[in-house]
């Protein structure tokens, strides 16, 4: 049997994620130096740790409301009110969901008819086209620069938008640029979002960890917004529950009711040990990710300082844990400086084409990686540009 030909036909076309693709390279290897995947390098807070043991020991191990437990569902609108500045009502505008990523696919099969266009900025996550695709979309990406920051001007996402558009999606702060984007560039998206009748789907999965004393600015607060947006968030990045696969979607109860449909049909509900760890996460909020975050800053600050130091363009990223220095110069794709970075040196980076055509050129540094490590890398780093000079 050619199984190939009974494979579905719009899944042809999506590739591996190119992330993974390099770091299968890297797996087994304990010499190597990694600055690629995107998960802070601390475990969980013990609180969260002691939660998460303590739920078991009482034997809450059963189901949930498919939309999570209503206890956390009011935790979270709290947490949004206070944070995000934009309230939802827990019984009907917020679902939990098996990480942002799930809440990112129901988002978009719930939306999305054959033929319908996604518009995303670029470079951009990996699973953003796949996922668009997956639900039958079309994936429409603009590209962002180095020179506006690499976030998203309102004039690109406008010469984007065709009468096939029907939703954009944001990411900020994003990865794998550590991009922000200004409130003015925020009010100019959202005009056109109300002007043109989008959605929009704001992954704001690294909100808390902006530097720089930036106040994060969330779409969903402007003008006309609310009740067009679904706001995208989770637990793994900013209190490092990566593993506890916890995310949440707030926006308007239809919204919500039509997602809450496909996932309790697929997934039913999240577990509820990590609902249980992921209460006592918000009730210690600011407290407990505010050490990670002074930590990050410092070494975001050594990053930018070594590689403008050494001659590598690197614009200073105002979020996340990535810096996406510009290696052009050197006259080698990503791929290529990525894979002699990782020969000679012994330092795993990931090329900046894996995260769209836009990333070409560039290279993705992830700082949530140990200080001592970080130092080292860079001195690889400074001795294998040497070589190509």
């Amino acid at each position: 049997m050619d199984i190939d030909s009974k494979l579905a036909t719009h899944l042809q076309t999506i590739p591996r994620s190119g992330i993974r693709d390099f770091f299968e390279l890297v797996i087994g290897r304990d010499d190597v130096i990694s600055l690629g995947v995107g998960e802070p390098d601390f475990a969980t807070p013990w609180s969260i740790r002691e939660a998460a043991i303590y739920s078991l020991e009482k034997g809450e191990t059963s189901y949930t409301s498919n939309l999570g437990l209503l206890s956390l569902r009011e935790k979270i609108s709290e947490y949004v009110d206070d944070f995000f500045h934009v309230s939802y009502d827990a019984h009907s505008e917020v679902l939990i969901t098996v990480g942002v990523s799930e809440a990112l696919d129901l988002a978009l099969r719930a939306l999305l008819n054959p033929g319908d266009e996604v518009i995303y900025h670029e470079p951009c996550y990996v699973s953003y086209s796949p996922s668009i695709v997956m639900a039958h979309g079309v994936a429409v990406p603009v590209a962002t620069t180095k020179e506006d920051g690499f976030s998203l001007k309102p004039n690109a996402l406008a010469a984007a938008i065709t009468s096939k558009t029907k939703i954009v999606m944001l990411n900020f702060p994003t990865n794998p640029t550590g991009a922000v984007a200004s409130k003015e560039d925020l009010e100019g998206i959202a005009k056109l979002c109300v002007e043109h009748d989008l959605i929009v789907l704001s992954d704001e999965i690294y909100s808390e960890l902006r530097y720089d004393e930036q106040e994060h600015v969330s779409i969903a607060t402007l003008p006309g917004m609310r009740d067009r947006t679904i706001l995208l968030h989770g637990f793994s990045k900013a209190f490092a529950m990566t593993g506890f696969r916890l995310g949440y979607a707030c926006a308007p109860a239809p919204l919500i009711e039509a997602m809450m449909k496909i996932h309790q049909y697929g997934i039913l509900c999240a577990p509820i040990t990590s609902q249980a760890a992921a209460l006592e996460a918000l009730s210690g909020g600011h407290n407990l990710y505010a050490p990670m975050k002074n930590e990050y800053h410092q070494r975001r600050d050594f990053l930018v300082g070594r590689l403008n130091g050494m001659g590598i363009d690197c614009h200073c990223p105002g979020g996340a844990f990535y810096v996406f220095p510009d290696i052009r110069r050197f006259g080698l794709s990503s791929k290529d400086f990525a894979l002699g970075l990782l020969e000679a040196e012994q330092v795993a980076a990931v090329p900046g084409d894996a995260f769209g055509k836009s990333g070409e050129g560039f290279l993705r540094c992830c700082y949530a990686t140990g200080m001592d490590d970080l130092k080292a890398a860079m001195d690889a780093m400074e001795r294998y540009i040497g070589t190509l000079s």
